[in-house]
């Protein structure tokens, strides 16, 4: 399968092939400030599932809430933040799940920074919540 994700103005655009390896909903305050909303939602998908289809990101690093560094790419024109790629988790590029203007995909298989969550934001009951982030900073073997 392959997916097309784009900024809001559509000039930066990343090709990501196959399945996510996971969709993870996050509500620490560095993504709420990012996103401008109470969490954000990732697709993370394998590092060589990920390309850049059309246009010019510009990057914004800075650390994150679990320690480790974060680089944003965004669309220089309308500011919307594509894709990121956290060097918690070198082998995985997050891409923001709204980007793909697709209301059939995937619901996020978990909750991180759930401590910063707003208090009358009610989350699916099957849905695992964790107060951070799960630990884990290699590729699976």
């Amino acid at each position: 399968m392959e997916r097309r994700a784009s900024c809001h103005c559509g000039t930066l655009q990343l090709r990501c092939t196959g399945e996510p390896s996971k969709v993870s909903l996050c509500h620490c305050r560095d993504c709420q400030r990012r996103t401008g909303s109470l969490f954000s939602v990732a697709a993370f998908f394998p590092r060589g599932s990920v390309s850049l289809a059309a246009g010019e990101a510009k990057t914004f690093r800075r650390p994150s809430a679990s320690g480790f560094e974060v680089s944003f790419h965004f669309c220089p024109g309308c500011g919307s933040t594509l894709w990121w790629e956290p060097e918690r988790m070198p082998h995985l590029v997050g891409v923001a799940v709204g980007s793909f203007a697709d209301p059939d995909f995937p619901m996020p298989a978990q909750a991180v920074w759930a401590e910063d969550r707003h208090r009358w934001l009610e989350l699916p009951a099957e849905m695992p919540v964790h107060a951070r982030n799960p630990i884990k900073t290699a590729a699976p073997e």
